[in-house]
């Protein structure tokens, strides 16, 4: 497998390249500051007034309208909400962008599922950062970089791939290493992983491991501390060497523990649900699902939303956390 980094990617790889950031959200404010601090030529395409736009400007970045920011852009970075693209390619960019210009994603669900239809003479391409992006912006600045993945879906003009890797290496990218991949691969297996692992199966463990102690007559803040508060330790172990140092840091007894009760909780029917979970991804249903509860006002996502921020567990914590000092600095992280 091929990873490249800095000595695989010329510096000037973006030279002569003028880059239209198109939302200032998490990964396009990280994207643009980046950029621009590696040389790039980069504006960013929000709307005046907003909060992205007083972001920018804040940050010293040139904005306009998205109409204008690309005017003349050779590449569109469409870094907003999965669910505005197909509106803003198809009133925005599909009329107003330059001929050959490449359209770029951090995530590849509009274009897999067909939300958004690039015309026929721009180039299409992916960069995907593993992480969020302060994360992304906080590495760069330390002179380090998250690993990324990129991807060329369509490659019109013979430069979609050198301008991916350029601009994955303009936001630190190819210091942590970057893979290639396929729209299809990193949107699948990026859903699944949120689902399945990452965001659905962790929360829901943590609930029914609150849940199951509570209801044994343990107290709810005991229960927190043992299933959500010290998952960040263990998180923190297996990110920073895999099983191997999560062994090596806890108890005997603890990897015991793990070793023979792990496989009673997750087991061959947890498996089958993660097979039904991927097979939904992969013939488009939760795709579909998606695109039809938004288009109804996300009555579905709300309910479900409010259950889960008036579980017990939330206000248990809430009040945990407002003793630990060490939380209490941390700035709040744009959504």
């Amino acid at each position: 497998m091929k990873i490249y980094t800095n000595d695989d990617v010329s510096p000037d790889s973006l030279k002569g390249e003028r880059i239209a950031i198109i939302g200032y959200g998490s990964q396009g404010r990280a994207h643009a500051q980046n950029l621009r601090d590696s040389g790039a030529d980069v504006i960013v395409g929000v709307r005046k007034g907003g909060s992205g736009y007083d972001k920018a400007t804040h940050d010293g970045l040139q904005t306009a309208e998205i109409k204008d920011a690309i005017a003349d852009a050779t590449i569109i970075a469409i870094l907003t909400p999965d669910m505005s693209h197909a509106e803003i390619y198809k009133d925005i960019i599909e009329p107003f962008a330059p001929k050959g210009a490449a359209l770029l994603f951090a995530h590849g669900f509009s274009v897999l599922y067909g939300r958004v239809v690039p015309r026929a003479d721009m180039d299409v391409i992916l960069v995907a950062p593993k992480g969020p992006g302060d994360l992304v912006r906080r590495e760069y600045q330390r002179g380090r970089g998250v690993p990324s993945l990129f991807a060329v879906d369509r490659d019109v003009t013979g430069t979609a791939a050198r301008k991916a890797l350029g601009y994955a290496r303009g936001i630190g990218g190819t210091v942590g290493g970057v893979i290639e991949t396929t729209f299809r691969e990193e949107t699948e297996t990026d859903l699944f992983g949120e689902q399945a692992v990452l965001c659905g199966g962790t929360t829901e463990l943590v609930l029914m491991g609150f849940e199951t102690l509570v209801e044994a007559g343990y107290r709810p803040e005991i229960a927190y501390f043992e299933v959500l508060h010290e998952l960040k330790l263990i998180v923190d172990l297996l990110y920073e060497g895999g099983f191997a140092k999560m062994h090596s840091f806890v108890s005997e007894t603890c990897k015991y523990g793990d070793l023979v009760s792990g496989p009673r909780i997750i087991n061959s029917e947890t498996r089958e649900r993660m097979r039904e979970v991927l097979k939904d991804i992969q013939d488009a249903t939760f795709a579909r699902e998606w695109i039809l509860e938004n288009q109804a006002g996300r009555p579905r996502y709300n309910s479900l939303m409010n259950t889960d921020l008036n579980h017990p567990i939330e206000k248990v914590g809430k009040d945990l956390r407002g003793r630990m000092s060490w939380l209490q600095n941390k700035a709040n992280v744009d959504a």
